[in-house]
């Protein structure tokens, strides 16, 4: 049958911080009986965004994630006993299975379980199952996509199979894949968070030089080719760790630069011809 899906292009989220509000807007000093109960104001982040920076100055950028529960078919909150897996495909907490058990807040490996103290009871991200599940709900989405104001946050009711063909032909993955949890939020440009790149000028007798032949090898073989824009400015984005060869081409003048990326994105500066 027809799951939920959550679905964010991360290229796309300025951490407005839209959708954290909106959570808050829908579940501080609301309970909503049979999903959840109130969400305290203050200490739980529902749909979490996760900052970071990448390169430096003035080859640098900030990417943001947002950390929703990521309602996973393998879910461990499920397994112990905890939560239930809707048929929809949504994960709720199970209130009374899991009242007064401060342990399931830990049980989530992305974090996005949270303790309230003063009702005794684990709570998370519900989708706005309450939402979905209303008819007279016109939006038809969670609170979250809807006040996205970039739509880098998109939700969808489909067959797993019509899923299946998003994430090849949109270039979708999830995040910590290796967790093995089969998660239902899925992001798209997913490299600008998790890898890294190198980026550098050239500049031909102290000036920008637009139109040098980049290219980019690891072990040998060729990774991408890029052209210097008009500021004699590239960038090789989605990198994974390791040893890379970089050669530039000035109008017939050639250099090979050996860089390598470990753990964070390289700013060059500017290569001289």
């Amino acid at each position: 049958m027809k799951q939920w899906y959550l679905v964010q292009d991360v290229r796309w989220c300025h951490d407005c911080n839209d959708c954290f509000m909106s959570c808050k807007d829908e579940h501080v000093d609301n309970g909503w009986p049979g999903y959840t109960e109130s969400q305290p104001r203050h200490g739980h982040r529902w749909i979490n965004i996760l900052r970071r920076e990448r390169g430096r100055y003035a080859r640098n950028d900030y990417i943001y994630l947002s950390m929703p529960c990521q309602h996973c078919e393998k879910c461990p909150l499920v397994e112990a006993g905890y939560a239930y897996r809707r048929d929809d495909g949504i994960v709720l907490i199970d209130m009374d299975k899991a009242r007064g058990k401060k342990e399931v807040a830990s049980m989530c490996p992305y974090g996005a379980v949270y303790y309230n103290e003063e009702k005794c009871i684990a709570q998370k991200c519900t989708m706005c199952a309450h939402l979905l599940d209303d008819p007279d709900w016109t939006p038809g989405v969670p609170r979250c996509v809807h006040s996205c104001p970039t739509k880098c946050l998109q939700a969808y009711h489909i067959e797993p199979l019509e899923m299946e063909a998003m994430i090849e032909s949109e270039g979708l993955s999830v995040y910590r894949q290796e967790l093995g949890l089969k998660p239902h939020v899925f992001y798209k440009n997913l490299h600008k968070f998790t890898k890294n790149f190198v980026a550098a000028g050239v500049r031909k007798d102290m000036d920008c030089f637009e139109g040098a032949s980049i290219e980019i090898r690891k072990d040998g073989k060729l990774i991408e080719t890029q052209t210097t824009n008009f500021f004699g400015d590239f960038k090789f984005d989605g990198l994974d760790d390791g040893k890379y060869v970089i050669s530039i081409d000035v109008e017939g003048a050639k250099k090979d630069i050996d860089v390598e990326v470990a753990g964070k994105s390289l700013n060059l500066d500017f290569i001289d011809f």
